[in-house]
């Protein structure tokens, strides 16, 4: 089993969907994710242990990779994949109660900016190590927010942005936030966004990584 388990966490480290994937070359024909995690739950491993011993391991490898600049962006969409393909067959277990999710964490980018890619990379390197995420897109207004608040109560928020132009919104995003709810953690990222930016408009953390932020939610968890 352990072994098993092992191998579904080198294939979200490297990026393994499933056997016909030719990435990475390394693994040509070999079991991906997919198949790995139905063997896994053929067995009677339990999904939590699925979630915990073998995906957010494989994603937590990738994640201090990414941070230390061994993995790049492509790299990390791949091993998302092949997480998104693992959860999909661990989804059940996730609405049935079995598997136990850390938290709720909304995130957006913020109004007036449409960018993506470092919104949907924290996503998916979040909710591999055990979160809901409640993914809100781009351009997402204050109260949009504050209505997911209500909605998913004790949630973390998280405020992307990439331009310099639309990182002043995170200053009203989260103000209407504590107003809201003063007890939300509210973490803010994106390219011209530092830690001084959030001391000065009240968030609770910043991270120049997915990985730094999966660390601050896990130690608010705990």
């Amino acid at each position: 089993m352990s072994d098993l388990l092992q191998k579904l966490a080198d294939c979200i480290e490297f990026g393994k969907i499933n056997k016909a994937a030719p990435y990475p070359p390394q693994m040509k024909g070999q079991d991906g994710a997919d198949e790995i995690t139905i063997a896994l739950l053929e067995e009677g491993v339990k999904a939590q242990d699925i979630l915990t011993s073998g995906l957010m391991v494989g994603m937590e490898k990738v994640g201090v990779k990414f941070r230390e600049n061994k993995v790049f962006v492509p790299q990390v969409l791949m091993s998302a994949k092949a997480m998104s393909t693992a959860m999909i067959h661990l989804k059940p277990y996730f609405l049935s109660g079995e598997v136990k999710q850390k938290g709720t964490f909304i995130i957006g980018t913020v109004e007036g900016d449409l960018h993506d890619i470092g919104k949907n990379l924290v996503s998916m390197m979040v909710e591999g190590n055990g979160y809901k995420v409640v993914d809100l897109g781009t351009d997402v207004k204050a109260e949009q927010f504050v209505e997911a608040i209500k909605e998913h109560e004790n949630a973390f928020v998280g405020l992307s942005a990439l331009l310099t132009t639309t990182m002043v919104n995170m200053e009203k995003i989260t103000k209407a936030i504590k107003d809201a709810a003063p007890d939300t953690k509210v973490a803010v990222g994106g390219a011209p966004v530092t830690d001084d930016f959030r001391v000065k408009i009240g968030a609770d953390a910043y991270s120049a990584d997915p990985q730094g932020l999966v660390e601050y939610l896990n130690s608010q968890s705990a």
